[in-house]
């Protein structure tokens, strides 16, 4: 069983704290698509100083798609073995990509260990956050998927086409749409936060 860290990058000293602390075996960073130069000298240093005793990979993601980024994480949880054990960090970086890598977490609740922020006021202290999750039951995760595979010309034909009575896609949808996961102003669609919700 190996130590998995996901971090979001910018400056460096972040991500080596947290390497230093938990010893990761691969450490995997969210980088932007385009880097900038002092974005490139963090990267560098941390692959100079932690590469010959941790499996440092980077992962390019766009900067402000929340949606694009959890994505990516999610790619990323996906691939790694299921007996390890994933540690996420989203102190560094711009925070849109904290974001999308704190809903990544979400989405796959139950293959992280910890999710950790390192207050910039003091170095030693780390924040733990909640591991929160979607909650979608099954129905909700059908009619997600409803949602952005196909049209359909009514709700009926769509409550047929994923297994579920009438009434229980309308109660899906009120509770979809309160958790704002689906917008019902033209036509069934997802929000952003419902693409990350079905991921």
């Amino acid at each position: 069983m190996a130590k998995v860290l996901i971090a979001t990058i910018y400056n460096p000293d972040p991500v080596l704290l947290a390497a230093n602390r938990l010893g990761p075996d691969r450490l995997i960073l969210l980088a932007d698509k385009k880097p900038d130069k002092n974005q490139e000298d963090s990267l560098n240093l941390i692959k100079k100083s932690l590469g010959r005793v941790v499996d440092v990979k980077e992962v390019k993601c766009e900067v402000y798609d929340i949606v694009q980024i959890a994505e990516k994480a999610v790619e990323v949880i996906d691939l790694q073995p299921k007996d390890d054990r994933i540690y996420i960090n989203i102190t560094s970086g711009r925070k849109t990509k904290a974001f999308g890598l704190l809903f990544a977490a979400y989405a796959r609740h139950d293959r992280i260990a910890k999710i950790a922020y390192n207050p910039e006021e003091d170095k030693n202290s780390i924040v733990y956050l909640p591991k929160l999750s979607f909650k979608l039951t099954a129905s909700q995760k059908k009619l997600l998927e409803a949602c952005c595979e196909e049209e359909y010309s009514n709700l009926t034909e769509m409550a047929d086409k994923i297994g579920i009575s009438r009434a229980m896609l309308y109660r899906n949808i009120d509770e979809l749409r309160d958790m704002d996961l689906i917008s019902t102003e033209d036509g069934l669609k997802l929000t952003d936060a419902g693409k990350i919700a079905r991921l």
